[in-house]
């Protein structure tokens, strides 16, 4: 598949959905010096320092439409089935339940209970997340308080624009992608912190194109309806919102996931991190425009190729014209702030072979065939999903790019989800930095573990990273 589908490509959409998986092919995985590289401190000052004192605009990007009710399913399983599993997190929660920053939200009456052990399990569980008490199951990740302060509670949105905003002086764009439903509760939200702030700043948001969504399909390969007899549609993943980046006309673009932040006293290392990220983004923008006018191009671009591993094999350079290399060097371009691969969940950067070319690819291990030498491979791995990403969407004269020429539609995903208890399938795009962004410029940079302090689970609220200084 070359080409995006829409909603109304139903059949193509079953065609895929009921072929087998497209499999990405590894070559290696990306190692130090082989696909990711590291500076040491005083290179990363350097680089941060030419981002500060630049006049490039900038946009904090970050997908925040995702629910929040993943965060408590161990809760939602452990009262539907109880087992030795979720009976742990249950407990874990229970005894840690003041430590949340969303007890603070509690009226008087039920922590006192919940302190006396005055209450039943279910009653206090649905409190939290059903809508007639704090409704945290049913509210978007972001408006879940994440954190508390001497003073505040402060949930995952507020968190982003506080640390956004210390990523530099100049006035800074934020572009959340939100689910429409909850966008006057986000709004009111991050305009309470701007407000306190007093920062001059630019909020914007978005939702995903409602025909990028899929249609769902049964196991027998019926269209599933609802019980209005609308078509069932479901969001066909961050991929879609390719669209929303490519309406961003700031120089700079960094892009994190909502749920990927810090406690504002333990940021300092992202903030820090993102200036390195732009800086280098810049620094190789103009390195490759100086390129473009240079009459030496080929000697040029191996000096700049051997530093930051942008084609995998130097005789590749060898075999380019002059307007080969060109070509080859203005297309959008991101720098990846990659983790190293401590057990995570999740993908991880390869080079790919993909007709003949090999190049540097974020892959899931959804696309890698689960045996044989692919597999070898896989757990090969040595480094985890980007966590922080500085993108340029402008070409090497300042124009604006169509992204999607720069995407590879064929590395979609099949999807097998419930729906009232009946098994559905679907197509989900591909990911935002899988295949939509499979033909850019890429460089994947070593960053500290401290940049990625995800909360898939609430648990992971417990960590120190989430905890104030």
């Amino acid at each position: 598949m070359t080409q995006e589908i829409t909603i109304h490509d139903k059949e193509k959409q079953h065609e895929l959905v009921f072929s087998p998986q497209p499999e990405i092919k590894l070559v290696s995985p990306c190692k130090l010096n082989n696909g990711i590289i590291r500076h040491d401190s005083f290179e990363k000052k350097k680089f941060e320092k030419q981002f500060l004192e630049s006049t490039a605009s900038t946009t904090l990007f970050i997908p925040a439409s995702g629910s929040g009710s993943r965060m408590f399913q161990f809760l939602y399983d452990f009262l539907e089935n109880p087992n030795e599993v979720n009976r742990s997190k249950t407990e874990k929660f229970l005894n840690h339940i003041e430590d949340f920053a969303f007890f603070e939200l509690l009226p008087y009456q039920i922590k006192l209970n919940v302190r006396n052990y005055n209450i039943s399990l279910d009653e206090f569980i649905a409190y939290l997340l059903q809508p007639t008490g704090l409704s945290l199951g049913q509210k978007p990740k972001g408006l879940i308080p994440f954190h508390r302060t001497i003073s505040f509670v402060l949930n995952a949105f507020q968190e982003q624009l506080l640390q956004g905003l210390r990523i530099k002086e100049d006035p800074t764009r934020f572009h959340f992608t939100i689910n429409g439903e909850f966008e006057q509760e986000i709004v009111d939200t991050l305009n309470h912190i701007k407000g306190l702030t007093s920062r001059n700043c630019v909020i914007d948001t978005s939702i995903q194109n409602p025909n990028t969504d899929s249609v769902a399909f049964d196991q027998t390969g019926n269209i599933v309806t609802t019980s209005d007899g609308n078509e069932l549609r479901r969001p066909s993943g961050h991929g879609a919102l390719l669209e929303n980046l490519g309406a961003i006309e700031t120089d700079i673009i960094f892009i994190k996931n909502i749920d990927n932040v810090q406690h504002e006293a333990q940021s300092g290392e992202a903030i820090e991190n993102f200036r390195y990220l732009g800086g280098i983004l810049m620094f190789l923008h103009n390195e490759l425009k100086k390129i473009t006018l240079s009459s030496t191009k080929k000697s040029d671009f191996k000096a700049l190729n051997l530093s930051y591993q942008l084609v995998h094999d130097e005789a590749i350079i060898d075999s380019m014209s002059d307007a080969d290399i060109v070509s080859f060097i203005n297309r959008p371009m991101r720098i990846c702030g990659m983790v190293k691969n401590e057990g995570q969940p999740g993908g991880g950067p390869f080079w790919v072979e993909n007709n003949g070319k090999i190049s540097k690819q974020i892959v899931e291990k959804s696309q890698i065939k689960m045996e044989g030498e692919q597999y070898r491979l896989m757990v090969q791995s040595h480094y985890f999903n980007p966590v922080l990403m500085a993108v340029s969407i402008k070409d090497l004269s300042g124009n604006t790019f169509e992204l999607e020429k720069f995407a590879d539609y064929s590395s979609y995903f099949i999807v097998e989800k419930k729906f009232q208890g009946r098994p559905i399938k679907f197509l989900e795009r591909p990911g935002l930095w899988n295949g939509s962004m499979a033909d850019w410029l890429t460089v994947f940079v070593e960053v500290s573990s401290k940049t990625f302090t995800p909360v898939k689970n609430v648990l992971d609220l417990l960590h120190e990273s989430h905890r104030e200084a």
